[in-house]
């Protein structure tokens, strides 16, 4: 499965010490250039990330859209790569990945994910952690998520 990473949920992942959950989950994640530059500057890099630089330009309507240096080229790599996914949570990045053809999930649907597969026992107080570091996401988005795991707040 080829997944390329947007810099959110790395660094979400990074701040909870989950940040090896990916790996469980996907083995290897690509990454930009960008996205290196905004989430490992100060972080070490796990060796299972790999960073790919663009072959091609970013193209106008993702030049145009106003997204930031990571998310542009985050789905610009993985429309280059034609990855089965795109870890991403920024709202207007990931209205444009849905538009461009992109498979997307963020943070708290990796969260979901990684308690479907039995890789963590409860989502809730993950998502407390992020919520308290200034992690943004929205109450019926947290409802939603915390009850299709039998969560509810």
């Amino acid at each position: 499965m080829k997944v390329v990473s947007n810099s959110t949920p790395l660094i979400s992942f990074h701040q909870l010490g989950m940040l090896d959950l990916l790996r469980r989950l996907f083995g290897q994640i690509v990454i930009p250039p960008a996205v290196q530059f905004e989430t490992f500057v100060r972080r070490p890099m796990p060796d299972w990330v790999v960073v790919q630089a663009l072959s091609q330009p970013i193209p106008e309507l993702l030049q145009k859209s106003g997204l930031g240096d990571g998310e542009k080229e985050a789905i610009t790599l993985a429309l280059e790569i034609n990855a089965d996914l795109l870890l991403i949570d920024e709202w207007a990045g990931r209205k444009v990945a849905k538009q461009l053809g992109l498979k997307i999930t963020g943070t708290l649907g990796l969260l979901l994910t990684s308690k479907q597969r039995g890789l963590i026992s409860e989502v809730k107080p993950f998502v407390e952690q992020l919520l308290q570091l200034g992690f943004y996401a929205d109450e019926d988005l947290v409802r939603l998520v915390l009850s299709m795991v039998g969560e509810s707040t």
